[in-house]
C-alpha cells in the first residue's frame, strides 16, 4: 500500500482549459489525472450525436489530447480516470488505442458501461419502477415518448475494478464527478466498501477538485481582484492519505490560489443538505469537515464523516419539451434604456396582433436587471448603453420561428439608436428539459472491459 497518492484534476467540464490536462502532467509529480466532462444536459446532446453517428457520443476532444498526453503519461506512469465516454464509451477507448498504436505505446484501456437506460426505459417502466420526477412527484409515463437520453449515476466500484485489472486509462460513461477521484484512492489503499468515513473522506476530495480551477483560485468570490496568475491557473491536486485525510494543492509556480476561502467556496457548491451528501458509494456529512491552511496553496482536510449508501440511484433523464429563441438589441445614449423598454413593448404589441401563442416570453436589460431583477433598483438615466434581451417559449416550432423575423425590423422602425443587432436573426432552438428519478440499484449494473493496443 502507498503512504500517498497524488490525483490531479485536468478538467472541470467539456470545454474547460484544454491546456489544463497537460499542465498537470508535465508540472510535477502525480499518480493519477482524472478529468470530469459531464453535466445532466450534455448526455442529451451526445445521445443525440450518437443517433446520427453510432461511431460518436463522447467528448472528441478527449482523444486528440490523450494523443498528446500518451507519451509523458506511459513514461512516467501516470494513469487516468475520465468520463468522457459520455454514452459510448466503447468508441471513446477504440479512439484512445488508436492514437497509442499510432505513437506505438502499449496501452490498456477500461471500459465501464451499463449507465445507459435509455434503451431500457419501456421494461422498467413495464416491471413497476415508476422513475417519478424528484422535484414533481409525475411518473416517467407521462413524458416517456418525448425522452432523448436516461443515464443512471454509478460510483466508483467499476472504475476501481477496471483499475485492478490494470488499466492505465478509465474511459467511463456516467460516473459520478466525485467517483473518478474516491476511485484511486479505494484501489490504492485497498479501503472497504463499507468503510463510510473513508470513504466519505474521497467524496469530499472528489467534489472540491470536480470543477477544476474553481477551488484553486477561479471564479473566486472572496479578494477576486487579488487572485494572482490567472493566466496560467495552477489545477488542483489532491495529496491522499491512507486515513481518509488528505491535502488540496497545486503544481507550484503556477497561478491561482488555494486557500481554506477558495476551497470553502468549492465545497457549498452544489451541496444541498450538508449533512446528507448522497452518492452512489456512501453519505457523507459536510458538517464535519476541517479545514486547516497548512502552508501556501495547502489546505489540508480531516475529520470528515460518512454512512452507509442508499439503496438507490439517481437517473439523469432529458426530454424533448419545445423550441425557444433570444434576441438581442443594444441602445446608445441617451435615454438608452427607456429606448429598450418602448422596444419591448412594440414587439410584445405586434406579437399578439400576429396572434402568436407563447408559453412565456421573458424580458431583461443586460445592464441594468439581467442578473439582479427587481433587486437591481432604479437605474441611472445617464447609462451610456443597454441591451435589451427578449426570449420566447413554445412547444410548437411555428410562432417561434415567427418571432425571429420581428426583431431586425425595430432597427429602423422602432426607437432610434440601435448599437448592435447582437448575432444576427436569433435563431431557433430545441428546448431539452431536465427529469431526475431514482431507480433501485438493483436494477443497474455495471460491467467493465479491458481493451488493449
Amino acid at each position: 500500500m502507498k503512504d500517498k497518492v497524488l490525483i490531479a484534476c485536468g478538467q472541470g467540464f467539456w470545454g474547460d482549459w484544454l491546456e489544463a490536462p497537460v499542465r498537470q502532467v508535465e508540472g510535477g509529480p502525480i499518480d493519477y489525472l482524472v478529468m470530469d466532462y459531464l453535466a445532466e444536459v450534455t448526455m442529451s446532446i451526445l445521445q443525440k450525436q450518437r443517433s446520427r453517428d453510432p461511431n460518436l457520443g463522447y467528448a472528441r476532444d478527449f482523444v486528440p489530447l490523450m494523443e498528446r498526453l500518451l507519451p509523458s503519461i506511459a513514461g512516467r506512469g501516470i494513469r487516468v480516470v475520465t468520463n468522457a465516454g459520455g454514452v459510448n464509451p466503447r468508441s471513446c477507448a477504440e479512439g484512445v488505442l488508436a492514437a497509442a498504436r499510432k505513437l506505438g505505446i502499449s496501452i490498456k484501456v477500461g471500459v465501464v458501461t451499463g449507465d445507459d437506460l435509455l434503451d431500457r426505459l419501456d421494461d422498467l417502466l413495464a416491471a413497476g419502477h415508476e422513475m417519478r420526477n424528484l422535484d414533481t412527484g409525475e411518473p416517467l409515463s407521462s413524458i416517456r415518448p418525448l425522452v432523448t437520453s436516461a443515464n443512471a449515476y454509478l460510483g466508483a466500484a467499476p472504475v476501481v475494478e477496471a483499475l485492478r485489472r490494470g488499466a492505465d486509462v478509465v474511459v467511463t460513461g456516467r460516473v459520478t464527478d466525485t467517483g473518478l477521484t474516491l476511485a484511486p484512492m479505494i484501489y490504492e489503499f485497498d479501503w472497504r466498501a463499507d468503510d463510510w468515513d473513508r470513504l466519505a473522506a474521497g467524496t469530499v476530495a472528489g467534489h472540491i477538485i470536480e470543477c477544476g480551477a474553481q477551488c484553486s483560485g477561479g471564479n473566486c468570490l472572496l479578494d477576486w481582484e487579488r487572485i494572482p496568475g490567472l493566466e496560467d491557473p495552477g489545477y488542483p491536486i489532491i495529496e491522499a492519505f491512507p486515513d481518509g485525510s488528505f491535502v488540496v494543492t497545486k503544481h507550484p509556480g503556477t497561478g491561482g490560489k488555494v486557500s481554506v476561502a477558495t476551497v470553502t467556496e468549492q465545497l457549498v457548491y452544489e451541496m444541498g443538505d450538508p449533512r446528507s451528501y448522497i452518492t452512489p458509494d456512501c453519505v457523507a456529512d459536510f458538517t464535519t469537515i476541517r479545514l486547516k491552511q497548512e502552508g501556501r496553496d495547502r489546505v489540508r482536510i480531516s475529520g470528515v464523516r460518512g454512512r452507509a449508501a442508499t439503496d438507490t440511484l439517481k437517473v439523469s433523464i432529458s426530454y424533448f419539451y419545445g423550441y425557444k429563441a433570444v434576441g438581442t438589441l443594444v441602445y446608445a445614449w441617451p435615454e438608452a434604456y427607456a429606448k429598450a423598454r418602448r422596444a419591448d413593448r412594440i414587439l410584445r404589441a405586434r406579437l399578439e396582433r400576429l396572434g402568436l401563442k407563447f408559453e412565456e416570453i421573458l424580458t431583461e436589460y443586460v445592464g441594468v436587471n439581467a442578473t439582479h431583477g427587481r433587486l437591481a433598483g432604479k437605474p441611472s438615466p445617464d447609462l451610456a448603453e443597454v441591451q435589451w434581451r427578449i426570449a420566447v417559449r413554445a412547444k410548437e416550432r411555428e410562432p417561434v420561428e415567427r418571432f425571429t423575423r420581428e426583431i431586425a425590423p425595430l432597427v429602423l422602425n422602432g426607437p432610434p439608436s440601435v448599437t448592435g443587432f447582437a448575432g444576427g436573426r436569433p435563431k431557433v432552438e430545441e428546448i431539452v428539459a431536465y427529469w431526475p428519478a431514482l431507480i433501485s440499484k438493483g436494477e443497474v449494473i455495471p460491467q467493465v472491459e479491458v481493451l488493449e493496443a
